[in-house]
């Protein structure tokens, strides 16, 4: 796929949502940080539902970090994974408390230094907590970015590469948000919906689902 190409996918992307924003629910950097946490294999209304009940109660490292493991359990144990998460997010917590004051760091070292918190978590921080142009490689944008030749990689650290690469500087901030959304509601994993696709002509996937 071409430069030219690229530019007008993300052009056509911003026309149709241009302030495009994480479907998780948070107030602050501290609150965004377990939201994403906890949406590793789970879905963001899942995690939102969870998160719903436990931020009017502890939304704050200490607060959180004082309802330990268990009684942090209570108010996540319906997402996925929810015994390990409670563990990191405790230890995160703590770490937290001892290394930044009670504050989420910005650096993606510090962030990928927490518990529960990988180069994809890290991303999505920076980018939409702190307005840091990231890209995030999630299951969707790797599907999308493959499927469409947008920037084709064997993993999520090549695809990330490339698009920081490749992505114009105009659209690099919310480029994650787009393309996790396009992936999430148009070029879905099983059939894409290539027929309502508005990047339909501008897509190299070979075989289109156009019906």
């Amino acid at each position: 796929m071409n430069s030219q190409k690229r530019a007008d996918i993300f052009s056509r992307l911003r026309a149709a949502n241009p302030h495009p924003k994480t479907e998780l629910n948070y107030q602050s950097p501290f609150e965004l940080l377990i939201a994403v946490i906890l949406s590793a294999q789970a879905t963001d209304k899942g995690v939102n539902k969870a998160t719903a009940k436990l931020y009017p109660i502890a939304n704050t490292p200490q607060q959180i970090f004082d309802l330990g493991e268990e009684g942090l359990k209570l108010y996540i144990k319906t997402i996925g994974l929810f015994n390990g998460k409670a563990r990191n997010i405790i230890k995160t917590c703590a770490l937290l408390l001892e290394n930044h004051r009670g504050e989420v760091p910005q650096g993606q070292k510090e962030l990928e230094a927490l518990p529960g918190v990988g180069r994809k978590t890290a991303n999505v921080v920076r980018n939409t907590a702190f307005g840091v142009a990231t890209i995030a490689v999630d299951t969707h944008i790797f599907r999308v970015s493959n499927r469409m030749n947008l920037a084709a990689g064997k993993n999520v650290v090549e695809v990330e590469e490339k698009l920081m690469r490749w992505v114009p500087t105009e659209f690099k901030q919310d480029a994650h948000h787009w393309l996790i959304l396009h992936g999430r509601y148009v070029c879905v994993a099983r059939k894409p919906r290539c027929g309502a696709c508005s990047l339909e002509d501008l897509c190299e996937f070979k075989q289109k689902v156009l019906d």
